[in-house]
């Protein structure tokens, strides 16, 4: 085939069918865009993998149309629970910390903050969701099919490939390649995009059992159980891991082991004797389903893309579960790239819109890798609390230090409350999760707001604003029916929304005479989205007749705060913001 021809056989290539490739299949599909995605695996995930899904991922299912049925499969929020810290699953409590913004404290924060709630979804479960939408919508899919190399030039992509079942190879030309090829990627290695960091400091042995565990934990449900006991104090945590994976019948159970041994023994025996004793219940029936290990990984790229070729996920930014920041931070990588493919390719936006990808996911991605290293050292007070040396009984040791009356045990119980807060750097932090903010050639800043003032801890708290790089922020309209909808339920869905008030008529006028076929107008206030609350007045930090351009992925590009009343003004500026944020004359 020749490589600078400009026939397609299919507009974007995506390798690998993880929560990246599955995601942007699923957003591309939906935007009407070809697509076609390889893996040199038979299936999908075959085990629980990633798990927890925050809520502006669940924003993202919610966008996409899927939220309710990957909602079947999820543990609920309220199921997900307060993570526990113990001598064993039967034993002893040492300290419970209230997690996913379950506490009294901090729920409100949570429901304020999306109209999503969390959900643990293992990977397994999740990925045949996006993957099945996204066949639904259009998107073709082979298995069994290695990626071999790739070649680019002016006009597309030549992807060679090979049927892993037949042998044969052949070759796929693209517009575009996606690059969600896992934590080994070949195709970042290719391109030779730079990671900075480390990868492989520490390592840790899962085995997926199944055991009825429900008299531990049905009365204190909970997805995550620390068990800190001798047996399983080897590594940076420190501590042993049960994980729910399906309450209460389908476990994971983790320890750190050293790497310098080599790799870790899975005798039947031993890991059954493990188990029963992170449990407590020596008579425990215990059903192994898989053992594995996995890296402690400390690594991102310093840009997603090179040329025609972008990727995303694991490939680009690669670190440990802690802080359950993985398939969420690569679902919203494919949500932030599809919608500016899609707009490429149908000719609403110049190719420079693309550049905006790595400037915008490249700080997040650093964000999240940093973030979850740092969560498990974090562990390291709690341990301190608990640990003594050169005892006979080193747990009960540890529980006589931290009920000791004298002022000695006072101190280990302070340290311990402020080691306990310290988890809420995992656990509750829904700025980490909400708070990101966008600086590139797709959103133009506000010249009057000034530099953004942290009201509070921005790691722990959702600081929701209209400033352009933000995520508009959720409140409850009401729909014609006079039904609660989400502000994000009137954004988004692959379009621009010029969102103004009942004194934006100006806007109005604007909007209807581009007529550009990828641009609603919002209109709040009036009928189908009312603010009967009139708690968008209350957060939207611009005049009524004011006006904010949301992209398609709900983050704001640009607004006008102040009010603008006459039409050709509006046009203007319009435009003006538009072409900017597209590349082209509007």
């Amino acid at each position: 085939m020749n490589t600078m021809t400009t026939d397609f056989d299919t507009d974007v290539l995506i390798v690998g069918t993880g929560p990246t490739g599955a995601a942007a299949a699923l957003a591309l599909a939906t935007y009407g865009i070809r697509v076609h995605s390889v893996t040199r695996w038979n299936w999908l995930a075959n085990t629980p993998r990633a798990h927890i899904t925050n809520q502006r991922t669940v924003e993202v299912l919610r966008d996409l149309g899927v939220e309710a049925e990957a909602t079947k499969y999820a543990t609920p929020w309220e199921l997900m629970g307060d993570t526990l810290f113990t001598t064993s699953l039967a034993g002893d409590e040492i300290a419970r910390v209230r997690t996913w913004g379950t506490g009294d404290d901090r729920i409100g924060d949570y429901i304020k903050g999306s109209p999503c709630p969390l959900l643990d979804i293992p990977q397994l479960y999740m990925e045949p969701v996006l993957l099945k939408n996204a066949a639904e919508r259009g998107a073709s899919f082979s298995f069994n099919t290695e990626y071999l190399s790739h070649s680019q030039d002016d006009t597309g992509v030549m992807v060679n490939l090979q049927d892993r079942l037949s042998g044969r190879e052949y070759a796929v030309r693209a517009r575009y390649l996606i690059g969600a090829d896992g934590a080994r990627s070949q195709i970042v290695e290719e391109l030779g995009l730079q990671l900075d960091g480390h990868l492989a400091r520490a390592a840790t042995a899962y085995v997926l059992f199944h055991a009825d565990l429900r008299r531990y934990v049905e009365h204190r449900p909970s997805i995550l159980h620390w068990i800190m006991t001798p047996s399983a104090n080897f590594g940076e945590i420190g501590m042993g891991l049960l994980r729910a994976i399906r309450p209460w019948n389908t476990w994971i159970a983790g320890w750190g082991y050293d790497m310098a041994d080599g790799e870790p023994d899975f005798d039947e025996a031993g890991v059954k004797a493990k188990i029963r004793s992170l449990v407590g219940d020596p008579d425990l029936e215990i059903d192994i389903e898989a053992t594995s290990t996995w890296h402690v990984n400390q690594a991102c790229a310093t840009t997603y893309s090179s040329g025609r070729v972008f990727c995303g996920g694991d490939a680009v930014h690669r670190h440990p579960p802690s802080s359950g920041l993985g398939s969420n931070t690569s679902i919203q990588d494919a949500f932030n790239l599809a919608w500016k493919l899609a707009f490429v390719i149908r000719g609403h936006a110049e190719e420079s819109l693309l550049d905006s990808y790595s400037l915008e996911r490249v700080p997040v991605g650093q964000q999240v890798v940093a973030r979850a290293n740092q969560s498990r050292i974090d562990y390291g007070p709690l341990n301190e609390c608990f640990r003594t040396t050169g005892e006979a009984d080193p747990v009960a040791a540890g529980l006589a230090k931290l009920r000791d009356p004298s002022p000695a045990g006072v101190e280990v119980r302070e340290a311990l409350r402020e080691a306990v807060q310290l988890k809420n750097y995992e656990f509750n932090a829904q700025g980490v999760e909400l708070n990101q903010r966008y600086h590139s050639g797709a959103v133009i800043a506000d010249p009057g707001a000034g530099e953004e003032q942290w009201l509070r801890d921005k790691q722990l708290y959702l600081q929701a604003t209209t400033r352009p790089g933000a995520k508009i922020p959720h409140t409850w309209l009401v729909d014609a029916d006079g039904q609660r909808v989400s502000t994000l339920d009137v954004t988004g869905k692959g379009r621009f929304s010029l969102v103004t008030g009942l004194a934006g008529r100006a806007w109005v006028h604007a909007a209807q005479k581009l007529d550009l076929p990828f641009l609603r107008t919002v209109v709040v206030g009036a009928k189908g989205t009312e603010d009967p609350y009139c708690s968008w007045a209350q957060i939207r930090e611009i005049h009524e007749a004011g006006a904010l351009l949301v992209r398609p992925d709900g983050y704001i590009a640009w607004r006008q705060s102040t009010a603008t009343w006459d039409d050709d003004e509006a046009v203007r500026q319009l435009q003006g913001a538009l072409s900017v944020i597209l590349g082209k004359n509007y």
